[in-house]
C-alpha cells in the first residue's frame, strides 16, 4: 500500500505537524488559513517483476555425484591345533662288570705280551702293501649294462643336414655341448651353423631344446670348455676363426674371437685346448691346430679380441727322421694338423696328429724358428721333437693316458687305433676297429686300460685292455643306418657317463656298466707292465 501526501503549501506549523509525523507525533492542528489535516488515500497496488530471479533460474544447473558402491566383507577364521606325545623308554639293564677285584690282570698283561711283536710286523706289512694303491670305494649303484640316458638334437640344425662335429663337458659335468657343422667334402666357410648345449640337471629337460643356442658364422669343427670356468666355451671354426662364448648369456655370449687377420689360421680349425699360463696358472689360454700347419697361442684382451702370444709351425724340412715318412707335393712345406693331446705329466708336452698319417711329439719350449714363411705378428718357432711311424692315411684323433706318461692312441682314416710309447717309434699295439674312417678315440678317465673309439660304422666301441687287447669288450650301436660316429667324450665328473655325436645331428649319452667305472686293483701295474715289456 502508497501512502501520498497531498501537495500544498507548508508553514511553521505544516513543518511541525510533519515533524509530528516523523516523530510519531499528532498530526493535526489547527491555524487560521492553514488547510485541514493530512489525509491517506489508499492507491492500487505496484509490482515489479525481478529480473535477477530469472536471469539466475536460466544460468543454473542441476549436478548430482555418486561415489563407487562400497564393497563390504565378512570373514572369520578359527585354528585349533593339538598335538599329543608320548615316549616310554625301557628299564635300564644294569651293565653286569666284574669287580676290580675279579679281573685276572697278571694274565691279560701276558697275553698282551705275546702277541705284541705278531701284531706289530703285520701292522707293519700292511702299512708297506700296495694291494689297494689308486683303489676308490664306489657307493653308486651296480649298473650291469651299456644304456642310453639321453638323446639330444636341434631340429633346426637337423634340417640343414648339419653333423655333430665336436662334444664337450664343462667343468663340473653337468653341461654338455655340441658343435654342428660338416665333416665330409666341400666349402663350408660360409655354412651358418650352430653350438648347442644341454644341463642334463635341469629339472624339466627337453632333448630337443637346448639350453643355450649360439648360430656360428662358419661351420664349427670343435669345442673345449672352459677348465675352470663352467659357462666359456671354446670353439674353433672351418673359416680358421677362434671364438670363445660364454653360455650362461645366449643373447650375447661371445666373449673373444681372433678375426681375419694375417695371424688367423688360413684353413680350417680343428681341434681347440685351454692351457694354463706358465707363470700365472689361474690364468689360461686357447691353444689351435688347423690343416695350415700352425699351432698358435690365444690370449683374451679387451675389446672381444683374441691375441696371438705365441706360434708354431710344423715343417716337413724340420721333422725329426726317427721313422721313414712319405714325400710332401712338390711346393708343400707345411704339414697339416688335425689333432692335439697334452700329456697329463708334462705341461709342455703335446702330440700332433697329421694329414700324413704320423703322430709326431713336440713341446712348447721349443726355441728353434720354424722354416716357413706364412706371415705372423710374433715369430714361428718349430715344435717336433720325434716322429712316430704313420698309420695308412691321416689321422683325425690322438689321446695321451692320463696314468702313464709316456702312451699316448692315435686313430685314422685306415681303421686302425695305435698304441704309442713315446721312446719308441713303432706302435706298440695296432688294432683295426673298422673297415671305414676311425673318427675319434679317447682314454676312460677313471680305468687306466679302458678306451672308446667312434667309428664310421656308425658304432662306439669299448676296449678293456685287461681283458682283451684284440677285440672291443662292447660295441654300442650309435646309429640304426649306420651313419658315422664322428666325436665322444668322457665325463671325467661324472665318470659313467659317456656322450657321442654323429652325421645324423644327434648326441646320446650313454651310462657305462660299472665293470668300465670301477678300477681294479692291478690295474695301473698292468699299464705299467705292457709299455715296459713291449718297450723292450
Amino acid at each position: 500500500t502508497a501512502t501520498r501526501a497531498l501537495p500544498g503549501p507548508l508553514g511553521k506549523a505544516g513543518r511541525a505537524a510533519s515533524a509530528a509525523l516523523a516523530t510519531g507525533g499528532a498530526a493535526s492542528a489547527k491555524g487560521p488559513g492553514r488547510p485541514g489535516q493530512l489525509q491517506d488515500e489508499t492507491l492500487g497496488v505496484a509490482s515489479v517483476p525481478s529480473q535477477w530471479r530469472g536471469v539466475r533460474g536460466i544460468r543454473g544447473e542441476t549436478k548430482s555425484c555418486q561415489t563407487a558402491s562400497i564393497a563390504t566383507a565378512e570373514a572369520s577364521t578359527q585354528a585349533r591345533s593339538h598335538a599329543e606325545a608320548q615316549v616310554q623308554t625301557e628299564a635300564p639293564v644294569p651293565v653286569s662288570m666284574l669287580p676290580p677285584s675279579r679281573l685276572d690282570t697278571t694274565r691279560l698283561a701276558a697275553f698282551l705280551q705275546r702277541v705284541e711283536a705278531m701284531v706289530i710286523r703285520e701292522l707293519n706289512k700292511n702299512w708297506q702293501s700296495h694291494a689297494f694303491d689308486g683303489f676308490e670305494v664306489n657307493w653308486m649303484e651296480q649298473q650291469q649294462t651299456v644304456s642310453c640316458l639321453h638323446t639330444l638334437c636341434y631340429p633346426p640344425a637337423q634340417g640343414q643336414g648339419l653333423h655333430v662335429t665336436s662334444i664337450s663337458w664343462n667343468t663340473t659335468g653337468s653341461v654338455v655341448a655340441c658343435a654342428y657343422g660338416r665333416l665330409d667334402d666341400g666349402d663350408w666357410s660360409t655354412l651358418k651353423s650352430f653350438v648347442c648345449a644341454w644341463n642334463l640337471d635341469r629339472r624339466g629337460l627337453n632333448p630337443r631344446q637346448p639350453s643355450a643356442v649360439v648360430e656360428v658364422p662358419s661351420a664349427a669343427l670343435c669345442l673345449a670348455f672352459h677348465p675352470t670356468q663352467p659357462s666359456h666355451l671354446a670353439g674353433g671354426l672351418y673359416s680358421g676363426e677362434v671364438l670363445v662364448w660364454d653360455m650362461s648369456h645366449p643373447e650375447d655370449p661371445l666373449l673373444w674371437r681372433t678375426g681375419l687377420t694375417d695371424d688367423t689360421h688360413t684353413d680350417p680349425v680343428y681341434q681347440v685346448v685351454w692351457l694354463p699360463e706358465p707363470r700365472q696358472s689361474h690364468r689360461f689360454q686357447v691353444l689351435s691346430v688347423a690343416t695350415d700347419g700352425k699351432v698358435l697361442l690365444w690370449q683374451g684382451v679387451g675389446a672381444g679380441r683374441l691375441q696371438l702370444t705365441e706360434g708354431f709351425a710344423l715343417v716337413i724340412q724340420q721333422l725329426p727322421r726317427s721313422t721313414k715318412l712319405r714325400k710332401p707335393p712338390r711346393g708343400e712345406t707345411e704339414v697339416g694338423t688335425t689333432a692335439v693331446a697334452f700329456s697329463s705329466f708334462d705341461p709342455s708336452l703335446f702330440v700332433l696328429g697329421t694329414e700324413g698319417g704320423f703322430p709326431v711329439k713336440c713341446s712348447l719350449t721349443a726355441e728353434e724358428a720354424a722354416l716357413t714363411r706364412m706371415p705372423s705378428s710374433v715369430p714361428l718357432r718349430a715344435p717336433a721333437q720325434f716322429t712316430f711311424s704313420p698309420h695308412g692315411g691321416p689321422i683325425y684323433s690322438v689321446s695321451c693316458s692320463p696314468f702313464h706318461r709316456n702312451l699316448f692312441l692315435s686313430a685314422g682314416t685306415d681303421g686302425h687305433v695305435h698304441l704309442y710309447s713315446m721312446l719308441q717309434a713303432q706302435p706298440l699295439i695296432s688294432l683295426q676297429l673298422s673297415y671305414k674312417y676311425l673318427f675319434a678315440v679317447r682314454w676312460s678317465p677313471v680305468r687306466p686300460l679302458v678306451f672308446a673309439a667312434a667309428s664310421g660304422e656308425g658304432d662306439v666301441q669299448l676296449f678293456d685292455l685287461q681283458k682283451s687287447s684284440q677285440k672291443p669288450t662292447v660295441s654300442i650301436k650309435q646309429t640304426e643306418d649306420g651313419s658315422p660316429v664322428y666325436c665322444l667324450e668322457f665325463n671325467s665328473q661324472q665318470t659313467q657317463l659317456l656322450a657321442a655325436g654323429d652325421a645324423k645331428g644327434t648326441v646320446k649319452v650313454w651310462q657305462l656298466s660299472t665293470e668300465f667305472t670301477e678300477q681294479g686293483p692291478r690295474e695301473t701295474e698292468d699299464l705299467d707292465q705292457l709299455a715296459a715289456e713291449v718297450a723292450t
